[in-house]
């Protein structure tokens, strides 16, 4: 869909990089991405929500270590010789976090220290972090005015505060340290090999799951909160131009998106006509708690520092993430 060669040139040809939660849904991404553009890759993962298979097919040119990042020795020994990290680990969900904030606050802020400490040892360039908007909450009024990285942040649930932690974390140590960071604050990101088959899955990769099969999907609350759907794409472009940005960056907040609002009624109605079941109506439950209102990026900012603009659209994105459902879930039955 985008020829990274054109965007990036040889930026990374020859750079040694990390990518924590390499086997996930937006590790993989950026690794086949990475490679595309050159790098020798290092995939560190400890599989509790990724797979191997998901760099298949990206050749032999990436090394895969099965570890956590609360592992200080394991993840201290992959960053060694590395010019850049991009720190994707972490659990997510919401929910789950409710259920589990320890385990939360072990591998997403402790987790996310060892990293910061290897890099620290290891002379790494920059470290780029998969901040999270569930850090906005919930600004007063009515939620739908853009967020904007100046704004006072009022997460949650326990994982928006393991998220706000690590974001601190990032700034405190390039200012500390030397280790420059960049946290880049994903906005619902969305695409091809999100997981549909966890208990916390993805709102799109669960309707995809559910609508392949002809059943209707479920929605929490009444369905009008909205989210700047952004596609993965988007993320990695994201991450490259922050790697790639010239200066310290020193633990800034960055939006990553796509500057719009899609209702999740909305989504969901999209969906299920894409696959043929546009009379299917959804089925809704209670609303969860932690959940956010409104969620939508303004991105002046990141345009303004890094130079980013969306590559891909939230209609031509569902569209490619619709059909590899389609496909992938089709092989698997």
């Amino acid at each position: 869909m985008i020829d990274w060669q054109s965007i990036h040139g040889e930026s990374f040809s020859g750079a040694r990089v990390l990518v924590t939660g390499g086997a996930g849904f937006i590790g993989s991404h950026l690794i086949e991405t990475l490679v595309a553009l050159g790098a020798d890759v290092v995939a560190f993962d400890d599989l509790s929500g990724g797979d191997w298979a998901n760099l298949d097919g990206f050749g032999d040119g990436v090394e895969q270590i099965t570890a956590s990042i609360t592992d200080a020795e394991a993840i201290g020994k992959a960053t060694a010789g590395c010019r850049f990290v991009f720190h994707q680990a972490a659990l997510g969900s919401v929910p789950r976090s409710l259920k589990e904030p320890e385990l939360y606050y072990d591998v997403n802020v402790i987790g996310t220290v060892n990293v910061l400490q290897a890099a620290r040892a290891a002379g790494v360039g920059r470290v780029m972090f998969a901040g999270s908007s569930s850090a906005y909450g919930n600004p007063p009024g009515d939620g739908s005015t853009p967020k904007v990285e100046t704004m006072p942040p009022l997460p949650l649930s326990p994982y928006a505060a393991t998220k706000l932690a690590g974001e601190h974390a990032m700034r405190a140590w390039a200012n500390s340290y030397g280790v420059d960071t960049a946290v880049l604050r994903y906005f619902n990101i969305f695409g091809p090999r999100q997981n549909p088959h966890s208990a916390y899955a993805a709102v799109i990769a669960a309707f995809a799951k559910a609508l392949h099969v002809g059943r209707p999907g479920v929605i929490f609350g009444d369905g009008e909160q909205s989210r700047d759907f952004t596609f993965v794409a988007n993320a990695v472009h994201a991450n490259l131009l922050a790697a790639r940005h010239d200066g310290p960056l020193l633990g800034e907040v960055f939006n990553v998106a796509v500057g719009g609002r899609v209702s999740v009624n909305e989504l969901y109605q999209r969906m299920a006509a894409r696959y043929g079941h546009a009379d299917l109506a959804a089925v809704h439950q209670p609303s969860r708690g932690g959940d956010v209102l409104h969620s939508q990026a303004d991105m002046s900012k990141t345009k303004r520092t890094l130079g980013y603009e969306p590559l891909v659209d939230f209609d031509t994105g569902l569209a490619a993430t619709c059909d590899w459902y389609k496909q992938n879930l089709a092989r698997q039955e």
